[in-house]
């Protein structure tokens, strides 16, 4: 006798609005090329729903000032 295990996924979490504006707030550092990039590359990712993607974007941004880029 074959035993079947039926598996389900559970439905995606949405975050709140405010959690999303708060994950994404940042500012692309003034005349720096690499942070207008990732600031092009969150926005398309947002605008297409990837908030994680976007959230990587994000900490990049917020990351200039530590000398990464």
């Amino acid at each position: 006798m074959t035993m079947r295990h039926k598996t389900t996924q559970e439905d995606p979490v949405d975050l709140p609005v405010g959690f999303n504006a708060w994950l994404l707030d940042c500012a692309p550092a003034p005349g720096c090329a690499t942070c207008r990039t990732e600031w092009r590359s969150l926005k398309a990712a947002e605008k297409s729903g990837e908030i994680w993607q976007a959230a990587d974007y994000a900490t990049k941004i917020r990351d200039h000032a530590s000398g990464s880029h």
